[in-house]
This record gives structure tokens, sequence and C-alpha cells, in this order.
């Protein structure tokens, strides 16, 4: 219940509930770009700082080995499944939101663990960022798949045609630019070079992510309706699929030998849906499919399943199999 009364969360709330009566708060859509380009930025550098202080040693390697290897499985395995419950374009941001990553599912199990007394890895910070990139490259791949299959040409000329060329497409994406070269540049600086942005990447952070998260639930909210139209399977997916998307991670970190602590931020890291990344890339990059379906399951049920239940779910796991 602490975790629900977070004001970040409150935001989101207050957002959803703004839409569901019909207020007309509406946040510019200026200042949404302008706060998806800081999130990433912030996020880059934390995860570059962090990556700074801990070096890149044997166990850091591996957990940042297991983290691209899951970021990159779990597109593929979210698509084989949602293809068959939604369209193509709606199937491939599914892959790229449940794939990616939550920050503030992550902060949240941070302070859990906090209060629990378990002892984790500050390297987990950069398995954050490590897991948003390639989950929204395959979404992106996926999208610009299909088109080239349904012959969309006005859209196909706009994307890539060859594998190479896709993959560029994606990694010159505004926001991936930003999200990894401020991870070099926060590595590069370390925590004593990126002393003069503290004020900006720490201190400013959660209260701008409050301003994004009331945007997100008030658009969560103007789509509604149409949510309710899709499968009901959706919805046990968006339940199920951080379950087995959790115990594919636990499943590595009893293989590698990582702690309780590292082995739960991990299982939270992919189980968790992005609620940054994928809508800031994804609005723009796959405009076919519709905030409804991967806002809706993302935020509107995955995120507080996450929250009340799935983040001492996970550590339980973690610690019947590690402990």
């Amino acid at each position: 219940m602490s975790a629900l009364l977070d004001p970040v969360i409150l935001f989101f709330v207050l957002g959803l509930l703004a839409g569901v009566v019909g207020s007309k708060l509406d946040v510019p859509s200026a200042i949404v770009r302008f706060l998806s380009i800081y999130l990433l930025m912030a996020i880059g550098l934390k995860g570059g700082i962090a990556l700074a202080e801990a070096g890149l040693s044997k166990p850091v390697l591996v957990t940042l080995a297991g983290a691209m290897l899951l970021a990159f499985a779990i597109p593929l395995l979210a698509h084989q499944i949602v293809k068959r419950l939604t369209d193509p374009y709606n199937a491939a941001a599914l892959a790229a939101t449940y794939g990616s990553v939550s920050a503030v599912t992550f902060i949240t199990a941070n302070q859990f663990l906090g209060y629990a007394g378990v002892p984790f890895g500050g390297h987990m910070t950069v398995a954050l960022v490590v897991m948003e990139t390639p989950a929204v490259i395959m979404g992106l791949w996926l999208a610009t798949r299909t088109r080239h299959q349904l012959g969309h040409s006005e859209a196909s000329a706009a994307h890539a045609h060859t594998p190479l060329g896709m993959l560029r497409e994606c990694l010159t994406d505004g926001g991936q630019v930003i999200l990894l070269g401020s991870l070099v540049i926060g590595f590069v600086v370390g925590p004593t070079g990126a002393e003069p942005l503290l004020p900006l990447i720490k201190w400013l952070f959660k209260g701008l992510l409050a301003i994004f998260l009331l945007d997100m639930g008030w658009q969560v909210a103007q789509h509604l309706p149409n949510a309710r139209k899709q499968s009901p399977w959706l919805l046990i997916y968006a339940v199920v699929a951080p379950m087995l998307h959790a115990l594919l991670a636990i499943g590595f970190a009893w293989a590698t030998g990582m702690s309780i602590g590292d082995a739960t931020l991990l299982a939270v890291l992919a189980a968790s849906a992005s609620y940054i990344v994928v809508p800031a890339v994804v609005r723009d990059a796959i405009p076919e499919a519709s905030p409804a379906v991967f806002l809706g399951m993302s935020l509107g049920v995955t995120f507080p399943f996450n929250i009340l239940i799935g983040i001492p779910l996970y550590y339980g796991m973690a610690s019947a199999v590690l402990g």
C-alpha cells in the first residue's frame, strides 16, 4: 500500500481518473516530447554512472549478458503468443512493450529490497538500460517486416528494406540515440564528472516522471472504450506473462549463481513492461498500433499487478530457488 501512495503512481491515477470523468486535461504534445527526451537521458546517465562505479567485473558482465539475452528472447516469445490474439502491428508493439522494462517498477523493487534489508548490486541499474534497447529494436523490426509482408508501399518506402537497414533505422531513432548516448557519456565522465548534472538527473527526475505519467494516465483513459473491445485473452496475458518472464530470469540467475537481491531485480525487469521508452518510440515508429492496446495492458493491468503482487512474489521465488 505504501508503494501505491507514491506520488508518481498517484499522478498516473489522477490522469486516468481525469480521462474517465471526461476532463479536458491534456498535456501539450511538445511538453510530452520534452519529458520523453529528458527521461531517456536521465536513465541513460544513471546507468552509465553506475557502470563506471561498479566496473566491468565478471559478475557484472554475466548479469548484463543475461539481461541482454532476456531482452531479445522475451519480445520473440511475446510476439509468438500475442500475434494470435491481435493484429500484427499491435503484436509488434506489445512485443516491444513486454520485452522492455519499467523504471518505476524497478525503483519500487529497489525500495522493497531496501526495506527488507536485502543487498543488491548497483550495476543492476545498467541492466535496466541494457534491457530497454533490444526490445524496442525487435518491436520496430517486427513492425517493419509486417509492412513489407502486407505490401504497404507508402509505409515501406519510409523504412529500410534490408535487415541491416532496418537495424540502422532502429538504432538511429531519436529516443535510442539519446538513451545509448547518455549511457556512454555517464560511463565516460563517471560520478565525479556528472556531479553538475545531479540536480537534473536525480532531484528533478521523479517530479518530471510524475507529469509524464499524468499524461499517460489521461491517454489510456481516452482509449479505454477501444481496449474493452480487445480479446479477453490479452488481459489474461498481461497477468500471466510477467510471471513467466520472471521465471526465465530466475532460471538464469540460478544457473549463474546470482545473489537473491540481484536475481529479484532481474526478475522484476523481465516481468515489467515499459512505460517510458515504448510510449516515446512506438507512438511515432508504429503509428498503426493502438495505444489502447499496449498502454492499456502495460499500465492498466501489468503495472498494478507488479506493484501489488509481482515484486514480493518474484522476491519469494528468488529466495526459494537461490536461498
